[in-house]
């Protein structure tokens, strides 16, 4: 046996293959040293894209969040031409990343290589689930963050608002707050948004993002029973009776889901052209206050009961 300590593979195991002796330890040696089963993978892969203006730190979020600079980074608005899908696991849940060129002010398209830069980073968009909305917190909103934030609703995504280059903001303990609230004032039709403060150069507070991207999306996918939803029509109907529109009542039957990704409803009435675009709002207010929809948008179609 000396022999087979003198090969310097640690403590040998005697077997008889014949009599099945010492079958046992030999397994209980093999298996001790290995990984227990890991718990399965999230099977939903959550889709996010990075949008924004140019130069407002898309690419360096995309390098914080893979931790690896694999996306050009440079202080000249537009050098990331190219869209680039990447798969990513964190926290058990599994991701891609879209990172985009910075998306120009609508009519302002001069070169074919911007051309082309707005084209991939709408089809990015098309293809997420959920599009991080990305602003410079130093010069704060300015109007084309808006054009931006109009393509996002165009499309449903899903939404998250990231100020960026956070630690270039002299702060107190109520700056944040200050300032997510003009960002919401800046942003009235994003008001569902959740709004995320960073620093993607330094990678500070990068962290705080998968939470609101895991919500966000959760919400994007929400489901409701029919009878929920009745109930909550006939609430709505009762608190606030509609009025008469293009020489019509509107009245309403009848609710029900008929998609996801947005939530997407179907209310059936005696006719779509009596309700006003103002009681749709109200409608649309009253289901998020009923329910946690924070970072998705919600499609309400009025239907003509047949």
């Amino acid at each position: 046996i000396y022999e087979f300590y003198s090969l310097g593979l640690g403590d040998p195991i005697g077997i008889s293959t014949h009599h099945g002796i010492g079958i046992g330890d030999l397994l209980d040696e093999v298996i001790k040293d290995m990984p227990e089963k890991e718990e399965d993978l999230a099977t939903d892969t959550i889709r996010f894209c990075i949008v924004g203006r140019p130069n407002v730190g898309k690419s360096s979020l995309t390098n914080a969040i893979l931790e690896d600079n694999r996306v050009i980074v440079s202080d000249i608005g537009g050098t990331t031409r190219d869209s680039i899908d990447t798969d990513f696991v964190k926290n058990r849940q599994k991701y891609t990343v879209v990172d985009t060129a910075g998306i120009k002010k609508r009519g302002r398209i001069y070169e074919d290589t911007d051309k082309y830069s707005v084209l991939r980073a709408l089809e990015a968009l098309e293809r997420s689930d959920v599009a991080l909305l990305v602003i410079d917190g130093e010069e704060g909103v300015i109007l084309q963050d808006k054009h931006v934030a109009g393509y996002i609703t165009d499309y449903f995504k899903a939404v998250i608002i990231v100020v960026n280059k956070w630690d270039k903001i002299e702060k107190d303990s109520k700056t944040m707050k200050k300032y997510e609230d003009k960002i919401k004032a800046e942003f009235q039709f994003l008001d569902y948004a959740e709004v995320v403060f960073l620093s993607a150069k330094y990678n500070d507070r990068v962290d705080k993002l998968f939470p609101a991207i895991n919500k966000a999306y959760e919400n994007f996918c929400s489901e409701f029973k029919t009878s929920t939803l009745n109930e909550l029509l006939q609430d709505m109907i009762y608190a606030n009776p509609p009025k008469i529109f293009n020489q019509g009542k509107a009245s309403f039957n009848y609710m029900t889901q008929v998609g996801i990704k947005p939530p997407s409803f179907v209310i059936f009435t005696n006719n779509p052209d009596f309700v006003h675009f103002s009681y749709e709002r109200y409608m649309q207010n009253e289901f998020r206050k009923n329910f946690d929809l924070t970072g998705t948008p919600l499609k309400i179609i009025f239907r003509k009961k047949e």
